[in-house]
């Protein structure tokens, strides 16, 4: 277990017995940025997708005095430019009751630092262009936010058709 300097928080990667807990802050982020009709994960997608036979990503756990404080959700992803491995933040969450203890902050300079150690050549993630907040904090630890690049995705029967349309 990692130890941080701030008084009882400690860091730590997540094992399958935290999945209930992990859904449980992915519901609460959902609910804040008013997104919770699209929450579809389970427990059990949750323990297959990050705990089975080929985790997809990684999950870093934040304990502040005994309980569960946040989480932050990560994986791999590659540079062609840099050719080195990057690292995208998909989901930090820090309890609303225990916001402002420096929580989240030791979260993401925690991937940070791993990272580093891992020699990727960047730590991205995306963030809603309404949380202000947020930004000002990522914007306080040094990220740039990029304006020129805009997000493309499809999910869903979109996903599906893009598919079928492969002609092999």
């Amino acid at each position: 277990m990692i130890e941080t300097t701030i008084e009882g928080l400690s860091l730590r990667l997540a094992t399958a017995n935290d999945v209930p807990q992990i859904l449980q802050f992915i519901q609460a982020l959902a609910e804040y940025e008013k997104l919770s009709d699209q929450v579809v994960a389970t427990e059990e997608k949750l323990r297959a997708t990050l705990f089975g036979a080929q985790p997809f990503a990684e999950v870093v756990m934040a304990d502040y005095q005994g309980k569960a404080a946040g989480f932050a959700l990560f994986f791999h992803n590659y540079s062609t430019f840099l050719a080195k491995p990057g690292m995208y933040l998909e989901d930090l969450f820090v309890d609303p009751n225990l916001r402002g203890k420096g929580i989240g902050k030791a979260l993401i300079t925690f991937l940070a630092k791993l990272a580093v150690e891992r020699d990727c050549g960047r730590l991205e993630w995306s963030v809603l262009d309404w949380n202000q907040p947020a930004i000002d904090f990522y914007q306080s630890l040094g990220a740039v936010m990029l304006h020129d690049w805009r997000i493309n995705r499809v999910t869903g029967d979109t996903l599906t058709n893009m598919a079928e349309m492969f002609p092999g």
